[in-house]
């Protein structure tokens, strides 16, 4: 398989659109993973991809009569009123689960479906999740035929005991081996590390950095652990039995990151996130930005023309409503115009540049300062953030308080 072509790039001053793709299996389940996941040995991939075919052909036909085909006449299938024809998408996310564990046939069927059915501007950042353990060079060879030109790594520690307690199944050499040859196929590779890990002290995640450095990847995205319900972490948590490091050591472990990437070339561009130069994550800004995207998949989520929606959540579920002819949607609501203003700033003050004031007044047709008087005082008075009248951004106090200036924004 080529490369799919690719459309037009994106018209100047046009808000960038993304497309997510979920893959939801996993050849094993992570400690603390809570995550819209199934275990790979217990089948379904060929079936999965024939639904997301079958789901890309429905939005396709809809949202795309030019790439997808004629237009059905009347309402769209999330209920509306015919609209005009979206824009090409500006990037394209492939998350999970682990897409990397399918295999390289079924990766080029995935890609062959997803960017042949739909216009993809020119220049577009396409990106695939991989694991460590799970690039051969024949899928890294797919991912390239098929239009990918991004690879997210997800090696979580440089430490073979904490790669056991959190349940990966690589260890810290498969991790470096993976990057180096994801980096032969690909000269955009950003890797994901997890921080306050049971047992874990400073110590260890300084070198977990310092050995990533040396890989010199192109992104890095560091994220305190969370312990969720429904995952054997937050089982153990229940019981007693989880050694987390307090809030201090995990404020200690952010505040290590920051000087230590910092200190060698990366931008702290998003509470968690850090690039060199140019290579922010242009998908995930799309999130930030609170801008559209399009999700596909079983439990997929969407912000869409005013709307958000999800997928039903099971395969099989999802399977048997695209064979209907059915947008597999398991909800669906009317974003009104204050839930896009809060989300606007909270997303925003996620970046470290801010919320723009000009950009909000353009975007709603208001000052930001005449909606958010109050709450932008507050956080100001706390501590948390500084506004000057033409942008509200954190502070390096509300970096590590972030909920907590969230929170001010959020509408009782």
């Amino acid at each position: 398989m080529t490369a799919p072509a690719t459309g037009r790039r994106a018209e100047a001053g046009r808000p960038p659109r993304g497309l997510y793709v979920h893959v939801p299996f996993c050849e094993k389940i992570c400690h603390y993973c809570d995550f819209n996941k199934y275990l790979l040995r217990d089948g379904g991939v060929d079936e999965y991809l024939e639904a997301l075919e079958r789901e890309v052909a429905l939005y396709g036909a809809q949202l795309f009569p030019a790439a997808g085909g004629p237009s059905a006449p009347g309402p769209d299938r999330l209920g509306r009123s015919a609209a005009p024809e979206p824009a090409p998408f500006d990037t394209v996310y492939v998350g999970g689960g682990t897409p990397t564990s399918l295999s390289a046939a079924q990766l080029e069927r995935l890609l062959s479906a997803v960017m042949g059915g739909f216009p993809v501007a020119a220049g577009a950042e396409v990106t695939v999740e991989a694991n460590p353990g799970t690039l051969s060079p024949r899928k890294l060879a797919a991912l390239k035929r098929g239009g990918v030109n991004r690879i997210s790594l997800g090696v979580q520690s440089a430490n073979d005991e904490l790669l056991r307690a959190l349940g990966r199944i690589h260890t810290a050499r498969q991790a470096r081996e993976s990057f180096e040859r994801a980096r032969e196929w690909f000269d955009n590779v950003s890797v994901d590390l997890i921080y306050a890990l049971p047992g874990q002290d400073e110590d260890d995640w300084r070198r977990t950095l310092e050995e990533v450095v040396r890989w010199r990847p192109d992104h890095i995205s560091c994220y305190g652990l969370i312990i969720e319900d429904g995952t054997l972490f937050g089982e153990l948590m229940r019981q007693g039995r989880l050694d987390l490091p307090g809030d201090e050591r995990e404020l200690a472990m952010y505040r290590l990151a920051m000087d230590f990437l910092a200190g060698h070339g990366y931008e702290h561009y998003e509470i968690a996130n850090w690039a060199l130069p140019g290579r922010q994550s242009r998908h995930n800004r799309i999130y930030w930005k609170n801008g559209e995207w399009l999700g596909l998949g079983p439990g997929a989520h969407s912000q869409w023309q005013g709307r958000r929606f999800a997928n039903v959540r099971l395969p099989a579920d999802y399977a048997r409503l695209v064979a209907e002819g059915k947008p597999p949607v398991q909800w669906s609501e009317a974003v009104s115009r204050r839930t896009a203003m809060e989300d606007t700033v909270i997303l925003g003050l996620r970046l470290r540049e801010g919320v723009d004031a000009d950009q909000f007044a353009r975007r709603f047709g208001v000052a930001l300062a005449d909606v958010f008087g109050a709450e932008i005082r507050r956080v100001v008075e706390r501590g948390l953030a500084v506004w000057d009248g033409r942008r509200l951004r954190l502070t390096e106090r509300g970096l590590y308080l972030s909920n907590q200036a969230f929170q001010e924004f959020i509408s009782l």
